[in-house]
């Protein structure tokens, strides 16, 4: 491939606006060309935000120019990536999908099996590979600087008493809302990207909001094939929220609170740039044993910088160089494995064996 390569972003909602589309645009050697999306409105917020960007009402009008584009980007509800994914592969174009990926792993492992049929990319939006607190884990564990890795705690909790509406909170089974495969395959992505496969699964499943309808509360035990417990919590309903890692080792632990700030900067709409990701020295995780960070305990990590801009530039390197994407399909149905031993669990009350 040669010159820009045109993009097809499927979506304005919160993921395409403020996730896809800007850093899309911010890509060397990637242009936004169509927004896909039949609410006039976001239409019209789309072509503010990007003067020169298309827009299209229905994805077959990207199908009927497949030859005009080089990757399309999935970022519309849960319910719709399969079979527009399918589309996508099937009318000769790459793919994006924002996570999760299918509803199920079987789905998942389809769509793989059809884009390697075909010789077409597919990847999957795992973002927060990128999130400063992760990258700096990853570094601290590969440097040894916590020994054997016995325990992860990792919390993606928010304060949300109230429903805001929408199909994530829906109950509907063909929607896959809820907690649990919302920020739950973030949460349980990280896990296996740094410990390995899954051997055992445990989960908790609440919902705890007057009126709610999917999980909103969930917490998952996860035994890894070398040894590692994760265990993993996800909840709109934590009244104090917890550290984002609390990592345990033989020599030592790290302990983080905060979250990357990247998201909250796209949704303010700030881009990437000078700085970006750049977290203040205040919110910097500590390393340490034998006592808490909050009672002095511990020394100071500077957090590597969030780079949420570093998957689509790798998307651009597999499409031009034919190198292997960022995330894989198959990565991603690891994930759903997981996450449907997860909601087995929680229905059953039983530990489930992968």
């Amino acid at each position: 491939m040669t010159g820009s390569l045109r993009v097809g972003l499927v979506g304005y909602g919160l993921a395409g606006s403020a996730f896809h589309a800007p850093l899309i645009a911010a890509t060397e050697g990637l242009v936004l060309d169509t927004v896909v999306t039949s609410d006039p409105e976001r239409q019209q917020q789309a072509r503010d935000a990007f003067p020169d960007v298309r827009c299209a009402a229905s994805p077959d009008e990207l199908w009927a120019r497949a030859g005009e584009l080089d990757l399309i980007v999935i970022a519309s509800p849960n319910k719709t990536h399969v079979p527009l994914a399918t589309a996508a592969l099937d009318a000769g174009l790459p793919v994006v999908v924002d996570k999760p990926v299918a509803g199920t792993a079987a789905e998942a492992r389809g769509l793989a099996a059809l884009a390697e049929e075909r010789g077409l990319l597919l990847s999957v939006f795992q973002n927060r590979r990128w999130d400063n607190d992760f990258r700096t884990l990853r570094s601290l564990i590969e440097r040894g600087e916590l020994g054997d890795v016995q325990r992860f705690e990792s919390r993606f909790e928010r304060w949300r008493p109230r429903l805001k509406g929408g199909w994530r909170e829906s109950g509907a089974p063909e929607e896959f809302g809820g907690l649990l495969y919302d920020l739950g395959s973030h949460v349980v992505d990280q896990a296996l990207v740094l410990f390995g496969p899954a051997t055992r699964v445990y989960a908790e499943a609440d919902v705890r909001r007057e009126g709610a309808e999917a999980d909103d509360d969930t917490f998952i035990a996860i035994t890894h094939a070398g040894g590692v417990r994760s265990h993993l919590y996800v909840s709109a309903t934590a009244a104090q929220l917890g550290p984002r890692f609390r990592v345990l080792g033989s020599r030592a632990g790290y302990v983080k609170y905060g979250l990357d700030p990247q998201e909250a900067a796209l949704r303010e709409g700030e881009r990437p740039g000078p700085g970006w990701g750049v977290e203040p020295e205040g919110m910097w995780g500590a390393l340490g044993a034998g006592e808490s960070p909050l009672t002095g305990g511990g020394t100071p990590v500077p957090s590597l910088p969030g780079d949420y801009p570093a998957y689509y530039a790798l998307i651009a390197t597999a499409l031009r160089d034919g190198t292997p994407p960022p995330v894989t399909a198959r990565e991603a149905a690891a994930a759903l494995d997981v996450l449907e031993a997860a909601r087995r669990s929680a229905r059953d009350g039983v530990a489930v064996t992968l």
